[in-house]
């Protein structure tokens, strides 16, 4: 133990959020960031771990995590099974996440949110909030969801979505606009919900008032919704053309292919951000090649995992295998990948001074990436993690 408790991590590279620098530290106490320095500005009485020849980043954020560790959020039985979930993610160096619960019903949908508020009162390592993808969705536009489970928003949903934004860090939630009018995205908007469009068919016209009614991001891009046509530009078009939604992307080369990538990265107007998100199921972590979803059987082979007709139901990736993807076969600035992975995920979600950067009184959470984008190691509030 150092005199003033202050402690540093040296690397041959470190991304603070925004660049890459060469030969500095990170320096924290007390579970949070002070600043990053030149290592040769580093004082005596300052304990000092050298990681070498690595990338020291922030620690990933991802916004949509189903499972993980062998569990589905929406088979979790008590907080424990949570925290499962997340230390599955931050054993893959993602160091904040909102666990996602898929199209259900009612009852569990309340009691996962039960299990959320306790999971955060207790301290969950990695724990930042849910997201629930669905019910109020287009049946349409379905992919993975359960048709049957697809419903209007009625009152008692919007009561449970207000008290559970006012409790939870975080609550996210992803909507149909054509299910959720612009009056209840304002409502739910206004409460401190986080709104997402996904699984939607909407036009772009529709897109952008749901947008303006306090909607702030698109759920996994070209996915489950309606594409970029010439006479309708669609929830795609709307997605890349509007400046204030921010869009989540899925990186794993499957579910959207790397050229198209590209093309909309290229296309993405500011100041909202495409970001990454994983989509991973429980299977992440874990060495499962198989689970059942709302009784069907989802098939993992070959960096899919799949319905037995075919229809992709989330991702098979962890963050340091989407950071491949973008800069190998993308050509995304490795700076601007890390971006997609921390800072740009924890603004969508209103939390950057928290987490996502080294800035001041950030959180001590790092991930170590060797020169193939491996995970070294990880850190939680300035604890060795994994």
């Amino acid at each position: 133990m150092t005199m003033s408790g202050r402690r540093a991590l040296r690397a041959d590279r470190i991304f603070d959020g925004y660049i890459i620098r060469e030969d500095h530290a990170v320096l924290f106490s007390e579970g949070k960031v002070e600043k990053v320095v030149a290592a040769s500005e580093l004082s005596s009485d300052i304990a000092v771990e050298d990681l070498g020849d690595v990338l020291l980043s922030p620690g990933f954020v991802d916004l949509q995590v189903n499972g993980g560790g062998g569990i589905m959020l929406g088979d979790a039985k008590s907080v424990d099974d949570i925290a499962a979930i997340c230390m599955a993610h931050i054993s893959l160096g993602t160091t904040s996440l909102l666990p996602t619960l898929i199209t259900d019903q009612p009852e569990n949908t309340a009691r996962v949110i039960e299990l959320g508020k306790k999971a955060w009162e207790d301290g969950v390592a990695g724990f930042q909030g849910l997201h629930l993808e669905g019910p109020h969705l287009s049946a349409a536009r379905k992919g993975a969801h359960d048709a049957l489970l697809i419903r209007q928003m009625d009152a008692i949903d919007f009561d449970l979505y207000e008290n559970a934004a006012t409790i939870l860090p975080s609550l996210f939630v992803t909507v149909a606009p054509e299910t959720v009018g612009p009056s209840d995205i304002s409502r739910l908007s206004e409460s401190g919900v986080v709104v997402s469009l996904g699984h939607s068919g909407a036009s772009y016209q529709l897109a952008l008032e749901a947008a303006a009614s306090g909607a702030k991001s698109v759920t996994h891009l070209f996915n489950a919704m309606s594409p970029l046509q010439h006479r309708d530009p669609g929830m795609v078009g709307a997605a890349l053309n509007c400046g204030s939604l921010h869009v989540g992307l899925i990186a794993d080369g499957i579910h959207v292919d790397p050229a198209a990538i590209e093309l909309a990265l290229r296309a993405k107007k500011g100041p909202a951000r495409i970001y990454l998100v994983t989509d991973a199921m429980c299977v992440a972590g874990s060495e499962l090649s198989s689970f059942e979803l709302g009784g069907r059987t989802i098939l993992r082979m070959n960096g899919r995992l799949t319905l037995e007709d075919g229809t992709l139901a989330g991702a098979d990736i962890d963050f340091a295998g989407s950071l491949k993807v973008l800069v190998d076969n993308v050509g995304v600035e490795l700076a601007e990948a890390l971006r997609m992975a921390t800072r740009y995920p924890a603004e969508v979600i209103g939390r950057a001074t928290e987490f996502g950067t080294f800035d001041s009184d950030c959180r001590a959470d790092f991930v170590a990436l060797g020169k193939d984008l491996s995970i070294n190691a990880v850190w939680v509030g300035g604890n060795r993690a994994a």
